[in-house]
């Protein structure tokens, strides 16, 4: 393990009818820009019980920020912003809404245009106060600095690094009506941001191979029971506080080794088709662990003991197995795991492998999924 110093400035506020302390948290006689994503927050009873909180605030409303959240919806989040002189910002809704929002903060206060911020690659200059009501468990972004944003205009998408929500309220009956769809992508984004940071090489760190462990343990036990009942609080909550701890930087202290170039394939895979980002990681990630199955074995070896429970057979015969469970979990939750399920061919897998090499891409720990190595996964995913 090597040195580290930790620090997550996240307050995390769970419970159910947490969302009433939002004036415990944010000063009296702020000016609040509200972001929204479709119309779930007005179905289920959110938006109520955040304007019941609020009351007595000046608030703005901006609504509409979509999955995989654009950078041509967050302009005009920003420019509102700018224009009613906003002191914070509150994100009600998923991952994408807590993602462009995090954007939105730092836009508001910067003067050129804020897909400038984004392709430059750099940490994002300070922005406005930012706090997440968080209704979708998925992406960890309560509670971490990552954000992706995408541009439809040139079918890209990139992550940036911004600044910490100050606050986030996570209320597990906030998701007993999302569509099973929306708890499928939750759940596969939670156990491959795991996998991510778990999926290396062994002997770096008992305690965080243990913790990350017991979140892919957690999610594979909870998922058939939320399948069965979504309303069960306990189920819930843990499936929020997986995916808050599954992305909030614990995972990697002592400089766990880590991977992502599943992520950066299935962003692509977004970018170009539009799938959901869940379901681009159902497909990308077996074969990720297949073409890497040599420099991976041992981690897959023991994650296939520590969560699938297989303990006999050769070496590749267990990596196989541990494979094709992890490919089963996926299908139980509805997604699908083949490019082809998705009409999605040759001509896709050759422009990511043009866009990885245009951009120099090495990703994985080893930083050795380059584009040839891109194009060898989705092959073995066709």
């Amino acid at each position: 393990m090597n040195n580290f110093i930790f620090q997550n400035p996240v307050k995390l506020i769970m419970g159910k009818g947490m969302i009433a302390r939002l004036p415990e948290e944010i000063p009296a006689g702020k000016r609040i820009l509200l972001t929204f994503g479709g119309g779930s927050v007005w179905k289920n009873g959110v938006y109520g019980q955040v304007v019941d909180a609020l009351k007595g605030y000046d608030t703005v409303e901006f609504r509409g920020i979509e999955p995989n959240p654009s950078i041509e919806t967050l302009r005009r989040a920003i420019a509102l912003g700018k224009t009613e002189r906003v002191d914070w910002v509150v994100a009600v809704g998923g991952g994408s809404v807590v993602d462009g929002s995090k954007l939105v903060a730092a836009g508001i206060l910067y003067d050129g245009d804020a897909w400038e911020l984004v392709k430059s690659r750099k940490p994002l200059p300070h922005g406005l106060p930012l706090a997440a009501i968080v209704t979708l468990p998925a992406t960890g972004t309560e509670m971490n600095r990552n954000a992706v944003i995408s541009c439809n205009a040139t079918k890209e998408k990139y992550g940036i690094t911004t600044d910490y929500p100050v606050f986030s309220i996570l209320d597990p009956e906030t998701t007993f009506t999302l569509p099973d769809r929306q708890i499928a992508n939750g759940l596969v984004d939670t156990f491959v941001h795991v996998m991510e940071q778990y999926l290396t090489v062994t002997g770096v760190s008992r305690p965080m191979d243990r913790w990350s462990e017991g979140i892919l343990q957690t999610i594979v036990e909870i998922a058939p029971k939320i399948r069965d009942n979504q309303h069960d609080y306990g189920l819930m909550a843990d499936f929020m506080l997986s995916a808050t701890l599954g992305l909030n930087g614990f995972l990697g202290l002592g400089g766990v080794p880590q991977d992502w170039a599943t992520h950066m394939i299935g962003h692509e895979l977004t970018a170009l088709h539009g799938l959901s980002h869940g379901h681009t990681l159902s497909i990308v990630l077996p074969g990720t662990m297949n073409i890497l199955r040599q420099s991976k074995g041992d981690k897959i070896v023991r994650y296939g003991e520590q969560v699938w429970h297989i303990t006999d057979g050769s070496r590749d015969a267990r990596i196989d197995r541990a494979i094709a469970r992890t490919d089963d979990f996926f299908r139980s939750l509805g997604m699908t795991t083949r490019l082809s399920e998705n009409g999605i061919g040759d001509e896709t897998i050759d422009e990511i492998e043009r866009r990885f090499n245009a951009r120099g891409a090495a990703f994985g720990e080893n930083g050795d999924v380059t584009g040839a190595v891109a194009r060898r996964i989705l092959l073995d995913r066709k």
